[in-house]
């Protein structure tokens, strides 16, 4: 019995021994195998594996050692000495049928770990790839296809390829893509940092605009270990925009799931199109920062901007923005806020900003010196580029002084290239502003021009708090009230108001009205007729009712009486906004003798950028029945729904439309 144990224990000692050998064997003999002899089977197994030429050119040696990773993202694999392959001089083609002007990668040393037990069942398994001194293109063509992905299309290769993580070193990079516009070459090095284990420069084009940088990223990026972080960080400016961004990528085989704080400056927000395919309107100087997630799908992608702050000219901005990308187009969705908004922040909008403030934003019109109303044109060939929907809101609006406007808020949406701001709403000086803007730039209609529709009214706006700061206006219990509601076809604010048709109504009753409170609305013209009127002192307003009829560009008044404690005015005439010309006559009926200037009609000529006052001297003032005799007279039942006739409030208006309805109309020229 202890002879046959004894004979057992030597048979298992033998085959334990064998066992044992067999690796140690395997190892010495593929220790000392000459592998440059095997270059043409690696190349060509290699080259099956990633669908295309692959080809190591100088000398292939082999060791056996342990992976000596000490980062974060240790694995069993790195405890196990394996084949460790060194390769000089090694070449990577493009994908079949890709034009490119370079191949995707030249390497003048890299090595690389493979796992033995893999490669019996035809699969390449590499734990740790890296380059040393690489030279690498990557390039994406107009039609999506790029030379990174590494699969056959037309059928499954026997073998396949799986790299886990890629250490970087010193080398070159180009990056060339058909559909984002974008050709730039970074310089990469190695850097002795914590967090970073790479540094590199950048330069090239993106979207015709130069485009320069510096960034870090790590030294080791895991293409398997979903859930490691790879750090980066970069610094960009492109075209006068500069991009600041510090984060983590995720799941970097994949390209998705960015996690970063992103920082934003440029001279306009509408040029950030050329870079990110998001739509924003012309904006004056601004900068941004909050923080950016994104995962790029197959198909889709999709942003998150959230809890950013910033300013836009002189007014602050915040809030969140989601970015998705898919069919028909993007979408941009969210909410932005303002505690204050400066209202020459605004003027970039719709062009109304200076000529050097359109060359600082890139605006290629610039306003020419005898136009009043803005004719930078609208960028209409990129609304149908993406769909949005957005809230925005203000609590506070502000010019050069105190404007007492609340509360805005507006819901920004845009679909199939039709701009829509339903609701636009405010409160103003103790009263409400309500409209609804249409703008169509689909082009379905007109390629070159915008159909636009706007829907305004303001209901009980009071002239005290108007101007809050113009002494004497304290003291008046007068409001404004009013409606617009026009339609027009054109290209820029100029062009659509040149061919505008509708209407206009308003009424102001009660208040006072001097030279200091026109020139404070800016009516500069109003300014300079009161002066001839009454010199320049403080007039008790009665009651002021307007109504324009607008007939392609033209204003024509249907009715137009100011009645004040000097007199009462009849104007008639037009107001051409297609050509920017006046042609009103002022006729005053005056209730002193004393008030000499009242005693003839003043002409309001010339354009709106020279108008021309004058007075007709030779023209005596008739006291009975001189009134100006309008072309037509708008029945008074148009205008009295915006007269004031709530209790307590003044009945200056009601008074005068009584006598309005009371005049008979005069015929028309030559009858």
């Amino acid at each position: 019995m202890s002879m046959s144990l004894s004979r057992r224990t030597r048979i298992t000692l033998a085959a334990s021994s064998v066992v044992l050998a067999v690796p140690v064997i395997a190892a010495a003999v593929l220790a000392s195998y000459d592998w440059n002899r095997a270059r043409p089977w690696l190349n060509e197994k290699i080259s099956a594996a990633i669908d295309r030429p692959f080809e190591i050119r100088g000398a292939v040696s082999l060791t056996w050692q342990q992976q000596g990773n000490n980062g974060q993202d240790r694995t069993w694999r790195d405890y196990l000495p394996l084949p460790h392959l060194l390769a000089s001089d090694v070449h990577v083609g493009n994908p079949r049928g890709m034009q490119a002007p370079a191949e995707m990668a030249s390497v003048g040393q890299f090595a690389f770990v493979i796992e033995p037990l893999p490669l019996l069942r035809q699969r390449i398994q590499i734990p740790v790839l890296r380059f040393d001194h690489p030279k690498l293109l990557l390039q994406r063509d107009a039609d999506g296809h790029n030379n990174w992905t590494f699969k056959r299309e037309d059928k499954r290769s026997a073998w396949s390829l799986d790299v886990q993580r890629v250490v970087f070193s010193k080398g070159a990079i180009r990056y060339i893509d058909a559909m984002t516009q974008v050709d730039a070459s970074a310089q990469v090095d190695t850097i002795n940092d914590a967090r970073y284990g790479v540094a590199w420069q950048l330069h090239g084009k993106w979207n015709q605009q130069d485009v320069s940088g510096s960034g870090k990223a790590g030294a080791v990026l895991s293409l398997q270990e979903q859930t490691t972080p790879y750090p980066l960080a970069a610094n960009l400016e492109v075209g006068g925009t500069r991009i600041s961004v510090e984060g983590t990528l995720t799941k970097p085989a994949a390209l998705a799931a960015l996690d970063m704080r992103l920082k934003l400056s440029g001279p306009s927000m509408a040029r950030l199109y050329g870079l990110t395919g998001v739509l924003l309107p012309e904006t004056p100087p601004f900068v941004t920062e909050g923080h950016l997630s994104g995962n790029l799908g197959a198909n889709a992608s999709h942003w998150v901007y959230d809890q950013f702050t910033g300013k836009v000219g002189q007014s602050d901005i915040g809030g969140k923005l989601d970015f998705k990308t898919g069919a028909p187009r993007p979408l941009l969705s969210g909410a932005v806020q303002s505690r204050l908004l400066q209202v020459s922040d605004l003027g970039p909008l719709i062009g109304a900003d200076s000529n050097a403030s359109k060359e600082a934003r890139g605006a290629d019109t610039v306003q020419p010196g005898n136009k009043v109303l803005p004719v930078e044109t609208f960028r209409t060939e990129r609304w149908t580029a993406i769909d949005a929907d957005v809230n925005y809101k203000a609590a506070q609006i502000t010019r050069d002084k105190n404007l007492p406007i609340h509360q805005l808020e507006t819901q920004i949406h845009l679909k199939d290239g039709v701009l829509s701001l339903k609701p636009l709403n405010f409160d103003i000086a103790g009263g409400r502003f309500n409209s609804t803007v249409m703008l169509d730039g689909s082009g379905k209609i007109n390629p070159q021009a915008i159909r636009a529709e706007l829907k305004a009214g303001a209901q009980h706006l009071q002239l005290k708090q108007l101007f809050p700061g113009i002494e004497g206006m304290q003291a008046t219990v007068g409001e404004v009230n009013a409606d617009v509601s026009l339609s027009a076809t054109g290209n820029s604010v100029a062009g659509l108001l040149g061919s505008s048709n509708g209407e206009l109504k308003g009424v102001i009753n009660q208040g006072s009205v001097s030279k200091l409170l026109l020139e404070e609305m800016g009516l500069n013209l109003g300014s300079v007729v009161l002066t001839r009127l009454a010199g320049d002192k403080q007039v008790k307003l009665n009651c002021m009712v307007t109504d324009f009829a607008v007939t392609h560009g033209v204003m024509k008044s249907r009715l137009f009486v100011v009645d004040t404690s000097e007199a009462k005015i009849d104007i008639g005439g037009t107001v051409n906004l297609d050509n920017e010309k006046l042609d009103l006559t002022l006729k005053p009926d005056a209730k002193s003798v004393r008030v000499i200037s009242l005693r003839a009609p003043i002409y309001v000529r010339g354009t709106f950028k020279a108008p021309e006052v004058s007075v007709d001297k030779g023209t005596l003032a008739l006291r009975a029945g001189g009134a100006l005799a309008l072309a037509v007279v708008a029945p008074v039942a148009a205008i009295v729904p915006l007269v004031s006739t709530g209790p307590g409030e003044t009945a200056g208006c009601q008074a005068l439309m009584a006598q309005v309805a009371a005049k008979p109309v005069a015929p028309a020229p030559g009858k």
